[in-house]
């Protein structure tokens, strides 16, 4: 039997539509959202923004924005055990930076990897210090005003079973050498460790734009808040405190860097508030990112 011409031309749009629709779906599934997030270590010294009051609000910002990884910085160990109780769906990695150890409370701060169980594979990981003796535990030098770390993974989608690098780290606060030769070292460090894949980078890294330690990483990586194919969305500034509109938070300092191959389809510093409070005092970065093909 022979269609008729108005009958062919209608089933070659429905095909179309039915194909244009399983490549948008497939798109989509290879984009994922990941976020930096200083979460603040637990202090008293916060008082009404300690982390027992916070750490619900915390849990709630990464559950709402869909992360599928976090990159966080300043996580004492009883932080990252609350946060995995909240957060069930999540897996962590990472070691304290004092005493290079996953278990205890004696370990100092964290820089954890949190990442969703049901959709990564592990293939990888580690942490250095960022030092002249990186593979030395607890080693600290140039003006560092205490030890800093980087903790790295190699992880696979198993979605596509495509593979990356997700280093994150959180730099000196007060040593501006520290932050200029660390920023030097991960860039050296990265290649090594990353064999040619996808490269992620999240971090506070205590910069403005200005900074020659800004500098370096953009020599060899993209600032997402530029490469983004969107308008960025929220407030520039990620640091300032925990009450909004403080004048104090115009300043950004946590990003998520990128290697050439990795599409930025979505930049937003996180601005959710509860009664005029953030979850922390440092907004979280969230950016959607695509493998390339």
């Amino acid at each position: 039997m022979r269609l008729k011409p108005h009958l062919v031309l209608q089933l070659t749009l429905t095909l179309f539509i039915s194909v244009l629709s399983i490549n948008t779906t497939a798109d989509d599934d290879l984009s994922m959202n990941v976020i930096t997030f200083n979460i603040r270590m637990n202090t008293p010294n916060d008082g009404e923004h300690a982390w027992p009051y916070r750490k619900e609000k915390v849990a709630s910002v990464i559950r709402f924005h869909q992360a599928d990884i976090i990159g966080m910085q300043e996580a004492l160990r009883g932080q990252i055990d609350d946060l995995q109780n909240l957060l069930p769906e999540y897996r962590w990695l990472g070691v304290g930076r004092n005493d290079g150890e996953n278990d205890g409370n004696n370990g100092g701060e964290f820089s954890p990897i949190f990442y969703r169980e049901d959709r990564f594979n592990v293939l990888d990981n580690g942490t250095f210090w960022l030092s002249e003796t990186p593979d030395v535990i607890a080693s600290k030098s140039w003006d560092a005003a205490i030890t800093r770390i980087a903790t790295w993974a190699v992880m696979e989608d198993q979605q596509t079973q495509r593979q990356f690098l997700l280093l994150n780290t959180h730099f000196d606060h007060r040593g501006e050498q520290a932050r200029t030769n660390s920023a030097a070292l991960i860039t050296e460090r990265v290649p090594e460790l990353s064999g040619d894949r996808p490269v992620i980078i999240t971090g506070d890294f205590n910069v403005p734009p200005t900074a020659d330690a800004y500098k370096t990483m953009t020599g060899k990586f993209f600032d997402s808040y530029v490469k983004t194919t969107t308008d960025p969305h929220g407030p520039e500034g990620t640091f300032g405190g925990f009450v909004v509109g403080s004048s104090e938070n115009d300043r950004r300092i946590d990003y998520v860097f990128v290697s050439e191959n990795i599409e930025v389809l979505r930049y937003a510093a996180l601005s959710d508030q509860w009664d005029g409070a953030y979850p922390s005092d440092h907004l979280p970065v969230m950016t959607e990112l695509q493998l390339r093909q």
